[in-house]
């Protein structure tokens, strides 16, 4: 037998209402901002055909930091490390502070 189908009220209005209800707002935004980052870099570096070794060479370190900054899970990367990064792959990092609300 067919019931009529129940609404569901939604949790919230928008995901960024969900995400601050939850308490995790600000990490999903760190980890989302670390993600997109590592993956503009890689493909900056496929679209200029650059090994992880040549970069690292590029940088003068080693091929683990460059794992480290392409890495999305590693948050621990310093904004100085993504900077260099960026600059020898012609790029350049821009950061804007904005009000919180």
């Amino acid at each position: 037998m067919a019931g009529k189908a129940r609404r569901h009220e939604p949790l919230s209005e928008t995901l960024e209402e969900f995400l601050e209800e939850q308490g995790i707002r600000d990490e999903v935004y760190e980890h989302a901002i670390k993600a997109v980052l590592a993956w503009q870099l890689a493909e900056a570096m496929r679209r200029q055909n650059l090994t992880k070794k040549a970069l690292a060479e590029k940088l003068g370190t080693s091929r683990t930091e460059i794992y480290r900054v392409l890495d999305p899970q590693n948050e621990a990367v310093s904004l100085g490390t993504l900077k260099r990064a960026a600059a020898a792959l012609g790029k350049r990092l821009k950061l804007d502070l904005v009000d919180a609300n």
